[in-house]
């Protein structure tokens, strides 16, 4: 039988929040199927970064709540997954105001690779029209200027700069809270990579049943430029340094 308890705000127990084209869609079909988890009844709720629901005094957590019921089930640790969380601003130190406790997953992928899926997947939308090395080099050069403000469509690049969104995270979250996944190891590795994650969310992987599941996987109509791919190794590169010492990874692959 199961049970419920009442509550005016559903707390979140966990979050996946990073990084777009990481393979956060898997990661949250995965972890629906446990038993112990209650993930929201759809992804990507974007709650955290949409500025009307945190007007005034007191955030509006009324839209959070209608995605996961009026009861909260006893046993059950409550999630979900919006990737843009690492990246926006605010969002972090929202996470952070409406649970301290919190426990946050990133799962972060070669920022290159990262940004051509990103376009591809734009262009399959109709959202751009541009080629992509005309998009990267426009990008970087706003980057470069500070003229760069932060877009949800149009990011392919800055998406990819990790190390201070990690940074971030880490100025309100001890690393005890935050689970970072390198997207490459996930993508070999994925029944071993989920079983980390239900160690770090502390509930059991005894009873789990894992079938491996392919989400959202874009057929891309041609392959990167060379010359694209080396751009933007080499813009990456000192960031991608800075990650490797944040997080204590080996990254060599990213800068080839």
């Amino acid at each position: 039988m199961i049970k419920f308890f009442s509550k005016e705000n559903i707390q979140l127990d966990f979050i996946i929040v990073g990084t777009q084209k990481g393979g956060t869609s898997a990661l949250a079909h995965y972890l629906k199927q446990h038993k112990d988890i209650q993930m929201s009844r759809k992804k990507e709720l974007h709650f955290f970064d949409n500025e009307e629901y945190f007007k005034g005094d007191r955030p509006n957590y009324k839209p959070l709540n209608n995605h996961f019921g009026k009861r909260k089930l006893v046993g059950k640790i409550y999630g979900e997954a919006t990737p843009i969380y690492m990246y926006w601003d605010k969002a972090i130190s929202r996470i952070h105001t409406h649970n301290p406790e919190i426990k946050l997953i990133a799962v972060l992928r070669n920022p290159v690779e990262r940004a051509y899926s990103h376009w591809n997947m734009e262009v399959q939308k109709n959202k751009e029209q541009r080629d992509f090395t005309t998009c990267i080099t426009d990008e970087i050069s706003q980057i470069e200027n500070g003229s760069k403000v932060k877009h949800r469509t149009f990011s392919y690049v800055d998406r990819g700069l990790y190390a201070d969104q990690i940074e971030q995270i880490f100025s309100f979250f001890p690393k005890q809270q935050v689970l970072f996944i390198k997207y490459e190891d996930f993508l070999d590795r994925q029944k071993e990579a989920l079983v980390s994650v239900f160690n770090f969310l502390n509930i059991s992987s005894e009873d789990y049943i894992f079938e491996k599941k392919t989400l959202n996987k874009i057929e891309y109509s041609s392959s990167i430029q060379k010359t694209e791919k080396l751009f933007l190794t080499e813009f990456y590169r000192s960031d991608v340094e800075r990650v490797e010492k944040l997080l204590n990874w080996d990254c060599e692959s990213w800068k080839n």
